[in-house]
């Protein structure tokens, strides 16, 4: 994503932590909801890939508190606000579905799937190799967070707050390497978990991360200064050579 902003902002440095304590409350309650998924579809405990996929959502929440706390803990702030007035208002379910619906749905149907034996056996070797697409895809979207400090939860646009282009980092190579990082993760997840039958609500959430970097970018052309000289640079959303 390339900036967005919410209607609040912190005013000064007890509200960035209330904000940041926030943000850790609820990356915390999204886990377990993502970890229940899991694991209350396959009815056990004894699932060992999906151990790894928990190990996973923590390992990103511990990274980015690592990286953005200490360099921009108004961002996470900022991300845990409440907005009253978002201005693109297809933006909210959108991104309700990229970051917890899909998923979930995802892991609700590989669990069943393990569960009943619907998939055929995964090589080990391609679970593993999921794992690395899925780490890359995490530490990209940590990366293009790192890299732009409008990388809020929501599309809004706000020059008056000096809202401007994020031009550096991964943002050199794709105007939108956040939402890369996440249909990376989408695409390695049923691998992962060895559920083949997974890669319908994935491939749905992947087709929602399509069409919010579509309205996302042509929101950017249309309204914030200095975007169109940067789609002249860097010609390319998602994925370079492709789209």
């Amino acid at each position: 994503m390339n900036g967005v902003k919410p209607v609040d902002q912190p005013s000064d440095k007890s509200d960035t932590t209330s904000g940041v304590v926030r943000w850790l409350v609820q990356g915390s309650v999204i886990m377990l909801i993502l970890a229940a998924s899991l694991f209350i579809s396959l009815g056990s405990l004894g699932w060992a890939m999906a151990w790894v996929l928990v190990g996973l959502y923590a390992a990103s929440m511990i990274v980015q508190a690592l990286v953005l706390i200490p360099n921009n803990p108004e961002l996470l702030a900022e991300r845990t606000g409440i907005q009253l007035d978002p201005t693109k208002k297809w933006d909210r379910p959108l991104a309700g579905i990229v970051s917890l619906w899909g998923p979930v749905a995802t892991q609700i149907v590989a669990g069943l799937d393990v569960r009943f034996g619907w998939s055929p056996q995964i090589p080990f070797a391609l679970q593993v190799a999921a794992v690395a697409i899925a780490v890359l895809g995490m530490l990209l979207s940590i990366w293009a967070m790192a890299s732009n400090k409008f990388f809020y939860g929501f599309v809004r646009i706000e020059e008056d707050r000096g809202h401007t282009v994020a031009t550096g980092g991964p943002y050199q190579f794709v105007r939108h390497p956040g939402y890369t990082g996440g249909t990376l993760f989408a695409l390695a997840t049923p691998l992962i978990l060895g559920a083949l039958w997974a890669f319908i609500p994935a491939g749905l959430t992947m087709c929602v991360f399509v069409i919010r970097t579509a309205l996302e970018d042509r929101t950017l052309q249309d309204e914030l200064d200095g975007y169109k000289g940067y789609v002249k640079r860097v010609c390319y959303r998602l994925l370079p050579g492709v789209w």
